[in-house]
């Protein structure tokens, strides 16, 4: 049996998609473990410096602050919404019979069949839905990083405005991934040659924009910032034990 530019959708797809899901499980691994290798890691060590210097802050002057975590919040409602008007496209385009003709004319070099055809919209489909999820995720957790960071008169610890701001970045960077692979699923419709290309450049690009080599910046405390961090854990723990002790002599 002869090997025809039908089997190459067999062939080139699952091997394209092979290589960007092995590519971001050993990212994954790196993050996890070797942290400082990747830039997310990298930007990471910046952020729980800057919540930490932030929550130091008198809170009438957090207005920069508020501000750095809208602008966060704008640019993920802004792909949320690019993400949405992306996959409510799908459907029209599905129906168009121009586009019908022009993906399955044999000016397109692979599998042109029309179930294979529904099988790209779907997976088309499924990773800008993703890429919604994950941008609303994001948005999420940086309107909890406004709300905890803006609330008067509070103990509130720097760890809780950490993980919300550290989430909220892990969350916007797994849209961008489906983002990514949303793109290379799209050349797929004009064959499996530019999408397996497709794959092969991303990777390499990825690899370069995710890689980092330079130390992680140890973020110094200055003297008077530093006293007055101990005075709040202090706080902090003064207010567990005398929370503690009321739950005690409640029970006794």
């Amino acid at each position: 049996m002869a090997f025809g530019k039908e089997d190459l959708d067999l062939v080139l797809v699952p091997s394209g998609l092979l290589i960007m899901f092995l590519y971001h499980i050993i990212l994954l691994y790196r993050y996890l473990h070797l942290p400082h290798t990747t830039v997310i890691g990298f930007e990471n060590n910046d952020k729980r410096a800057w919540v930490e210097r932030i929550m130091q802050v008198d809170k009438r002057d957090i207005g920069t602050v508020l501000s750095v975590i809208s602008s966060n919040t704008s640019a993920a409602t802004f792909l949320c919404s690019v993400s949405l008007t992306l996959s409510s496209l799908i459907g029209p385009w599905l129906g168009s019979s121009s586009s019908h003709e022009v993906f399955t004319s044999e000016l397109i070099y692979g599998n042109v069949n029309p179930s294979i055809l529904k099988i790209k919209y779907i997976s088309l489909l499924t990773c800008l839905l993703l890429a919604f999820a994950c941008f609303v995720q994001s948005a999420r957790h940086f309107v909890h990083a406004n709300y905890l960071i803006s609330t008067p008169d509070s103990n509130i610890p720097a760890s809780y405005v950490e993980l919300a701001v550290i989430r909220g970045g892990d969350f916007w960077s797994l849209g961008l991934r489906a983002l990514y692979f949303a793109l290379t699923l799209l050349l797929w419709f004009f064959g499996p040659i530019p999408m397996f290309m497709s794959s092969l450049f991303l990777v390499i690009f990825l690899h370069y924009m995710d890689t980092n080599t330079r130390p992680l910046h140890d973020h110094q405390l200055q003297g008077r910032q530093l006293v007055k961090k101990v005075g709040q854990r202090i706080t902090e723990v003064a207010v567990k034990i005398h929370q503690h002790t009321e739950t005690v002599e409640t029970t006794v």
